[in-house]
């Protein structure tokens, strides 16, 4: 794997499950460096650094952001905690990389794009399926005219209900199915949408499950492209087993990732065109990883970011319209002291 040309020093909001997975692991094989851990469980923070090799712990996730040798912020808290320490850390003059949903509603991502711009530093929404070479070579093969006119599109995430204690169930954090899994169902669905119809998919109609009236614990979205193209994204806490299919069907022919989203796990694209199927294998190397490459290039040399600022607040609007079309309350923006 490729090495840093300049080492990125890294704090991490919050001592999470998943950032042994997104930030941990891909830094140490990129050779950037983990800085410091914030976390309010001064235990739980010295553990986790321990365990990981990480250089600093710190008790206030502003003091991490006020740390003088951080140049990156990884946000891995609660939902609702990434707008306003995303937009604590880009105040503070850092590069973030944030979990996704990089904020709560399309009001709070108008905010975090006016305080990039006004910034001028790297953000990036961590939809991190975008960059591996599975969806890459899926994108480059609608793009080649090889599946003809893309006619249908269906993509999901399907994933087991959350213990009830669960942070990813509380309305008042930005909670919901939607908000967890359901967004990268349809942030594939807006890039698709981007290359075959040059624009934004719209909300058609929705289905969704909320016993509460609130939490969304399974919503799917019909939508279409500005060209006519119809399409499905869904996104549940009610499957049996984790699924990520995603499928676009072509006048000529097919492509079928059966992992989009962890593509690292089933790095296989499938083909069927010209009356014959072909399996084709893409590196077995996390998403992840290619998302930090992706991100130090874009620090380092320059380069543009798919899912920057401006992807967040699109994403964000229909995000919201989804929730809209269901007659459920947008997310609340979550404050902080």
């Amino acid at each position: 794997m490729e090495q840093a040309r300049n080492p990125l020093r890294i704090g991490i909001l919050g001592a999470a499950k998943i950032a042994p997975s997104a930030i941990i692991y891909p830094a140490h094989a990129t050779g950037h460096q983990l800085l410091a851990v914030a976390s309010r469980d001064k235990s739980r923070a010295e553990e986790f650094a321990k365990q990981y090799q990480v250089a600093k712990t710190y008790t206030s996730y502003q003091d991490l952001i006020d740390d003088p040798e951080i140049d990156v912020v990884y946000n891995a808290l609660h939902n609702g905690a990434h707008g306003p320490w995303n937009l604590r850390a880009l105040a503070a003059g850092k590069h973030v990389l944030s979990e996704k949903p990089a904020v709560s509603n399309a009001a709070e991502a108008k905010e975090v794009l006016a305080a990039v711009n006004k910034s001028g530093k790297v953000f990036m929404e961590g939809f991190h399926y975008y960059y591996h070479p599975v969806f890459q070579r899926a994108l480059a093969i609608i793009k080649s005219g090889e599946i003809g006119e893309v006619i249908k599109v269906e993509s999901s995430l399907l994933i087991p209900m959350p213990d009830p204690t669960d942070l990813r169930l509380q309305f008042d954090l930005a909670g919901g199915a939607t908000m967890d899994v359901g967004c990268y169902a349809l942030h594939s669905q807006r890039m698709i949408s981007q290359l075959v119809a040059n624009g934004e998919p719209s909300i058609i109609k929705t289905e969704s499950n909320a016993a509460d009236g609130k939490i969304d614990t399974k919503l799917y979205m019909q939508l279409q492209y500005p060209n006519g193209v119809s399409a499905l994204a869904k996104g549940d806490f009610e499957a049996k087993l984790m699924e990520a299919p995603l499928t676009v069907t072509g006048s000529k022919g097919s492509v079928h990732l059966p992992n989009f989203v962890v593509s690292g796990w089933d790095p296989r694209v499938i083909v069927e065109a010209g009356g014959s199927k072909r399996v084709e294998h893409m590196p077995s190397i996390s998403t992840y990883t290619y998302q930090l490459l992706a991100f130090a290039d874009a620090i380092d040399l320059g380069k543009s970011v798919k899912t920057d600022a401006k992807d967040a607040l699109a994403q964000a609007i229909l995000i919201d319209a989804a929730y809209t079309s269901s007659n459920l309350p947008l997310r609340p923006t979550f404050k902080i002291a």
